[in-house]
């Protein structure tokens, strides 16, 4: 069996051999175009040379006509070949920046090796900056070939008028690429920490945006401002760094160029000055020399952007070479099946072992917070199967047995603090358009007065993690998403915590009354939605220690009656 992961790429050199190879055709054609262009404009000064050599001769208006007509060829041929040339290769360019992104995006979203140790706001940077600059390697190879292919042809026409002339600028360029190539590992080497310290940078800031309501609630604002600061700065002088390489670059490429034009140039003088070349053929490399400045600078500038896109795809190996934590199994549950949890260590807890029968509506009563958290972890495969003892089934099934994309189908596990996206509340509550059930996932959850409020109803624009909507609204948008999605089995935990107690008396009903006969566990303290529950099971110290509705549980257990009472 092949699992994903064997299909990853595990280093930044086979990242960027996948890029170049499946790009191979666009590049082709990219290379031939932009070779047409700058073999185009080296032809100009080769053309202007003989115009000038043939017009000393011969100066009738026919051969005037003549060159006209070859100049005007020659100017055609240089505008439609860039322009067609890079729209193919940009094209591919954004593809493939696109194609890297869904990967990393992709692999972000599943479970990755612990040892990666990478935040949200890390992956987003590999997912943007890094994929662009990767996929830059598709308009690099081309640009660099073309640009050898101006100064071969420069090189060869000026061994023509001398032999002396076309070594100069053979060995001169080997020169500057020898110099360039030693400085572009130190951009490379600048570059790689640059973007890990401006990943950094965007890890903080996505923690800061999710925790700045609490930050404020006990003061602590301040301090992770502080901290945010200081990984700012680090990111910034790392950037300043990183230019002033790149400057330094820049600038070396730039003289070293003028400094081979103007030896061309002088050397042409010398001999036309000595007779060893004619006028026309001056002419020609002095054109020459000042028109092979622009194709070695782009030449000279490709060793940079390659160290750069090396540097991209190497930290995107970070992700895409991760194996997953599990493999996954193949298996498919039964559909309608129930939910057992068998003799479950993990965290805090111990041995846990319950069973939800299909159709059936089930709470845990949770005495400690940490073993509720655990317990959805677990459900919601954010721990794989290898890493706790016992054993979770679905359908009968082992979770270790079935396929995540499965599993996700079957089994929906909804957290209290559910994401919210940017959009509208139609899209928050069904994002792929497909669901049957938004109006009564919509009546169940109580978000009917959010819905009335605006004219779009529904189509509300709602911004970028719920921002414009309160603690209690996003709740139950999050909660009406889950029972939209209207999955066999639906686990919820504290789904009814930023409400208020009216409120979730009838959210407890609503849920119940959609959810019927389908399997549902609720991990909640809420009294509502226990009393709403076929059955409610204590969850003490790690443990099941007691099991029975809640209006028994409360009857005869003191500490359970303590626990849930409000």
């Amino acid at each position: 069996m092949t699992t994903p992961d064997a299909q990853r790429p595990r280093a930044g050199s086979d990242i960027l051999r996948t890029a170049l190879r499946r790009n191979i055709g666009a590049m082709a054609r990219g290379t031939v175009l932009m070779g047409l262009y700058q073999a185009g404009e080296t032809a100009f000064p080769i053309a202007l040379g003989l115009i000038v050599e043939h017009t000393l001769r011969d100066r009738g208006l026919g051969a005037l006509g003549a060159s006209v007509a070859a100049l005007a060829v020659i100017i055609t041929t240089v505008s439609l070949s860039w322009r067609f040339g890079m729209r193919i290769l940009q094209k591919a360019n954004t593809t493939e920046a696109h194609r890297w992104r869904v990967r990393v995006a992709g692999c972000g979203l599943q479970p990755v090796a612990r040892e990666v140790d990478l935040k949200s706001g890390e992956v987003l940077t590999l997912a943007t900056e890094d994929a662009d600059q990767t996929a830059d390697i598709i308009e690099v190879v081309p640009l660099l070939i073309s640009s050898l292919v101006a100064v071969l042809i420069a090189a060869v026409a000026l061994g023509v008028a001398d032999l002396r002339l076309g070594l100069l600028v053979i060995v001169g360029t080997v020169a500057i690429l020898s110099v360039l190539s030693v400085m572009s590992k130190r951009i490379g080497s600048s570059t790689r920490e640059q973007q890990a310290r401006v990943a950094r940078a965007g890890a903080k800031v996505a923690d800061l945006i999710t925790g700045l309501r609490p930050l404020h609630g006990f003061g602590g604002n301040h301090a992770a401002f502080r901290s945010y600061r200081e990984v700012s700065t680090e990111a910034k002088r790392q950037s300043v760094t990183v230019a002033r390489v790149s400057g330094v670059y820049a600038g070396t490429a730039l003289a070293l160029n003028a400094v081979l034009a103007a030896a061309v140039t002088l050397t042409a003088g010398w001999l036309a000055f000595r007779g060893r070349i004619t006028i026309g053929e001056l002419v020609m490399a002095v054109g020459l020399a000042q028109f092979v400045m622009e194709p070695l600078k782009l030449f000279s500038e490709m060793p940079k952007y390659v160290m750069m896109a090396r540097a991209s795809a190497e930290r995107m190996a970070l992700v895409l070479a991760a194996p997953p934590v599990t493999a996954p199994g193949t298996g498919r549950p039964e559909p309608g099946g129930d939910l057992e949890v068998d003799c479950v260590r993990h965290g805090a807890l111990r041995k846990v072992r319950f069973r939800v029968r299909a159709g059936e509506f089930v709470a845990v009563a949770a005495y400690q917070p940490r073993a509720a958290a655990d317990l959805a972890a677990v459900l919601a495969l954010n721990v794989p199967p290898d890493a706790y003892e016992g054993a979770v089934r679905v359908g009968g099934r082992d979770l270790a047995d079935l396929a995540v994309e499965e599993v996700r189908e079957h089994l929906l596990v909804n957290p209290y603090d559910g994401e919210i996206f940017a959009g509208t509340l139609r899209s928050n509550i069904d994002p792929s358009g497909t669901s049957r059930t938004v109006g009564e996932a919509v009546e169940a959850s109580m978000l009917t007065d959010v819905v009335a409020l605006h004219r779009d109803g529904l189509d509300h624009a709602v911004r970028d993690r719920g921002a414009d909507l309160s603690g209690g609204q996003r709740q139950r948008l999050s909660l009406a998403r889950a029972l939209a999605a209207d999955t066999d089995v639906l686990v919820l935990r504290d789904p009814t915590t930023a409400v208020d107690a009216v409120t979730e008396q009838l959210i407890a009903r609503g849920v119940a009354k959609l959810r019927r006969d389908r399997t549902t566990l609720v991990i909640t303290s809420s009294p509502a939605l226990l009393d709403a529950a076929d059955r409610v099971l204590v969850l003490d110290d790690g443990v099941i220690t007691a099991e029975d509705t809640h209006r028994n549980l409360l009857a005869t257990d003191e500490a359970y009656c303590l626990a849930v009472t409000r």
